[in-house]
Parts: structure tokens; sequence; C-alpha cells
């Protein structure tokens, strides 16, 4: 399944509620990954302009999408950044990919 990494910050309602009621947030993060058939790999908290970080495997783009979607649409985060991630040895059969597109592409003339 490909790995997808999700940056982002916590409304300022968020933090509010998690400053008066602070609370370990990996359960609510994963349950709502598995709801949309995806798995929570990993999920920190971060420092800097980012407040936390989320590492799922999911079939694809959609539910990758789906996941960020329902958060957002609850108002409890917002700028959000969602990477794909490729291991090194898929990373190699993408530069092989493309070594093999190159010779097809012509670039715009001068």
């Amino acid at each position: 399944m490909p790995t997808y990494i999700t940056r982002g910050r916590y409304s300022a309602e968020s933090v509010k509620n998690l400053v008066a009621n602070p609370e370990d947030r990996q359960q609510a993060v994963s349950k709502l990954v598995e709801g949309v058939g995806a798995k929570l790999l990993n999920f920190y908290v971060t420092l800097g302009h980012h407040d936390f970080l989320v590492i799922v495997d999911a079939p694809s783009a959609k539910e990758a999408s789906a996941v960020i979607l329902a958060a957002a649409a609850a108002g409890s985060v917002t700028d959000i950044e969602t990477t794909e991630a490729f291991t090194s040895a898929e990373a190699k059969q993408v530069f092989t990919m493309a070594g093999k597109a190159a010779g097809k592409y012509k670039p715009p003339s001068k």
C-alpha cells in the first residue's frame, strides 16, 4: 500500500481544548484512519510550523484524502499538507521509469 505523510496544525479551538483537557490523540487518529480502510503507522506531535505528523498506509490517495477531509470538516485541523512517500526501492523503480520516458520526451524549443 502507498504511504502518505500528512503534516498540519491544530485549530485554535483544538489547542484550547487540549490545554484544558489533555489527551493522547493517537487512538482517535487510528480509529479515523482505519475507518477508511487505511492503517496508521505513526502519529507524532511536532514542534515548529506544524503541530502534528501522521504517517499512514492507504490503498490510494482517495482514502488518505478522506482522512484529512474528515478531520478538517470537524474544524479540528488546519494548514494540511499530504505527501506520498516512497521507499528507496520504490524510488529506484520510479527513477528507472523516468529514465525510459526521458528518451521519448522533447523539451520546449528555445
